[in-house]
């Protein structure tokens, strides 16, 4: 009877010990397959502790003196605590993708030991790091962490027309190769016909949606609502017609439709940044009547769509590679730097010159396919990924403090005037740098836009 315990104890043993034996090679080989998911996931994890801290911090902070004594002379309120903890939570993962974008800078080829090492390697230790710097800044003065909290509202501004930059991209190189397919098959262009018309709908649509919630009856004239509203159908209307002149080269109205979509999407937004108890805010005001599951639903699709942002961002390097030399083209095309026939070549010479009866390991192809691997581009830009990063951890702390406003409300994301005219400002930007990827060309046709 003790030996069948025994045993099966031991059984029991060795079938955990596989089991995690098992869990952790299969996710070290799929963070070493998958590294952006992998440090998506620790700036998600980020913005989760961030969100908590903002609305539970105080028991902490009151433990830590030299927080507290920057605050004689005021009472601090719940939300200075909480405010204080983001930006604190921010700078450590800004330090810490900003250290990785440092150390991974001129990453070229996938045999780099930098690349195989910091970027897909060795995870426990950069966990424990990625620790270290959320900790770090917990030892800062006050006067430290403010002076990031004004850093974080610029590198913010980075980090949106990062977005608008990419957004304004895509469109275009949407619309250029369902044309260029159009030629072949005319089905493709009435495909873009069908979702330009379904594009200029969603502004319709959206516009009117924003006439109902923003400028409820009995509510008074709702001017700013109204002015906001209609700028920005006037701003859709003007660079669409623009994209229709001739000195527009490559004005199309589909990647119109979508510019304008997203400049509505701005639009309703910033009016939704409006205090929930300004009168003019319809939408607030049954968002105050909500469930608290509906409004975290309501945050976590939000921060899930900034850490989509970001992976998408970081991993669209084609638009900013600055480098004109050779090595560069041929990363930035994807072409190895190192010939197949070559290294084949040079590997049957190798054998050639092999004593007799020596097997040569490069025949079966192993050792050809491993130094091509080694010299292959890599396929994103690891520097830039992690400065993505780094932007958009900024890009948080403005987004839970409503821009550092400190009357930030528990249960609240990005509200107050400070978004709203941030928000106003990213879509008068976005607009102008449509119209600008519309005129440049005819203004300056001796230079090369790349559209």
């Amino acid at each position: 009877m003790f030996v069948a315990t025994y045993l099966g104890s031991c059984a029991a043993n060795m079938a955990g010990y596989c089991a995690c034996w098992t869990c952790t090679n299969v996710s070290q080989a799929c963070m070493k397959r998958s590294a952006r998911v992998a440090y998506s996931f620790l700036f998600f994890l980020a913005i989760v502790i961030s969100w908590i801290m903002r609305d539970f911090a105080r028991p902490l902070f009151e433990k830590i003196p030299w927080i507290m004594r920057a605050a004689t002379g005021f009472e601090p309120s719940d939300k200075w605590f909480g405010q204080q903890a983001v930006y604190r939570i921010s700078m450590g993962n800004f330090l810490f993708f900003g250290c990785m974008s440092l150390a991974l800078l001129g990453v070229k080829y996938k045999g780099e030991k930098r690349g195989q090492l910091l970027q897909h390697g060795h995870w426990v230790i950069k966990l424990v790091v990625w620790v270290l710097f959320n900790a770090l800044p917990f030892l800062f003065p006050n006067g430290v962490v403010q002076a990031y909290g004004w850093a974080a509202r610029f590198g913010s501004g980075l980090f949106l027309i990062t977005q608008m930059i990419i957004l304004l991209d895509f469109t275009q190189s949407w619309n250029a190769a369902w044309v260029a397919n159009g030629e072949q098959d005319e089905r493709w262009l009435y495909g873009l016909l069908a979702l330009t018309v379904a594009c200029f709908a969603g502004v319709l649509g959206i516009s009117g949606m924003l006439f109902y919630f923003f400028k409820p009856s009995g509510a008074g004239s709702c001017s700013l609502n109204v002015f906001l509203i209609t700028a920005s159908l006037l701003l859709c209307i003007g660079f669409s017609m623009l994209s229709l002149l001739p000195m527009a080269r490559n004005g199309s109205l589909f990647p119109s439709s979508t510019t304008a979509l997203y400049i509505m999407y701005l639009c309703y937004s910033a009016l939704q940044s409006e205090p929930r108890d300004y009168e003019c805010n319809g939408l607030g005001h049954r968002l105050n009547a909500a469930s608290g599951s509906t409004l975290v639903i309501g945050m976590l699709v939000t921060l899930l769509s900034v850490v989509y942002s970001a992976l998408r961002a970081g991993s669209n390097t084609s638009l900013f590679m600055l480098d004109d030399d050779d090595a560069s083209d041929d990363v930035a095309m994807g072409t190895p730097l190192i010939d197949a026939e070559a290294v084949a070549g040079a590997n049957n010479t190798a054998d050639s010159a092999a004593a007799p009866g020596q097997v040569s390991a490069s025949r079966d192809g192993a050792a050809d396919k491993a130094a091509i691997q080694d010299f292959a581009p890599v396929s994103y830009n690891y520097s830039f990924f992690h400065l993505i990063f780094a932007l958009a951890s900024m890009y948080i702390a403005m987004l839970l403090t409503g821009w550092g406003a400190v009357e930030q409300e528990r249960d609240r994301l990005d509200v107050g005037w400070t978004s709203v005219w941030v928000k106003t400002a990213a879509e008068w930007v976005t607009g102008v740098l449509y119209s600008w990827t519309l005129i440049a060309p005819a203004l300056f046709p001796d230079r090369d836009f790349g559209f």
